[in-house]
């Protein structure tokens, strides 16, 4: 063997012998009642992109050094998906869970194009004239609300602080009566739709709740889920 093959063969010899980065990233996939699901659609974002299966509710796949957005999809009665940001910086194995969520995408896209077609025909056959009307009748009810303030001491303030633990208690039976009558689970947001309260408002409340372990809340892109505990 001549210098050169001799030479070739060496630089072969060190290339298999240095480790090749790999990690595995594996989970289970859980549907809201935390229980697997079979046939569920895992891809992530490699080059190439890879796709899995999920059989016996678990997936896994072997990548590279990167940044990776695994997703998750499930169609039956309904579309469910999930989708997760994972780092890899180190060879090793990696767990990551998934919880499907029911796509809830169109149906807001619907709402919000009904709502703007509905206020976009109302403000286009409105009469200003009862506006004008209910604006005099409304300030005329707030001079009088203040001056019956004003010559009774306060008395209304007073009588409002000491009902305002009723009202509370009230506030909170009827969120988890809401919830109930949602199927045991719902968005933050329907909540505010469904309660005049603030936002701030309403996020005590699910937070107190959720100290009681009444509700559990599950983050969910810009949004919570908001689960009723048995």
């Amino acid at each position: 063997m001549n210098k050169k093959a001799f030479l070739m063969l060496g630089i072969l010899v060190i290339m298999l012998s240095c480790p090749t980065f790999a990690a595995t990233i594996h989970g289970s996939v859980y549907d809201l009642n935390l229980e697997k699901m079979n046939d569920v659609i895992v891809n992530i974002n490699t080059e190439p992109k890879q796709m899995f299966v999920v059989k016996n509710g678990t997936y896994s796949f072997n990548v590279p050094e990167g940044n990776y957005v695994i997703q998750a999809y499930y169609k039956s009665d309904t579309i469910q998906k999930a989708e997760e940001n994972i780092s890899i910086k180190t060879d090793g194995t990696y767990t990551l869970d998934l919880i499907l969520f029911p796509s809830l995408q169109e149906e807001e896209d619907l709402l919000q194009g009904t709502n703007l077609n509905i206020d976009e025909q109302y403000f286009q056959k409105t009469n200003y004239t009862p506006w004008i009307v209910g604006g005099i009748i409304l300030v005329l009810i707030l001079i009088s609300l203040i001056l019956i303030i004003v010559l009774h001491g306060g008395r209304v303030n007073k009588k409002s602080k000491e009902n305002d633990k009723t009202v509370e208690k009230d506030e909170l039976h009827h969120l988890i009566d809401f919830i109930k009558k949602q199927g045991g689970r719902t968005t933050q947001k329907d909540i505010r739709k469904e309660f005049p309260s603030s936002e701030a408002k309403i996020s005590l409340m699910i937070t107190e709740l959720e100290q009681k372990g009444k509700i559990e809340k599950i983050k969910k892109g810009r949004g919570n889920i908001i689960i009723l505990k048995n």
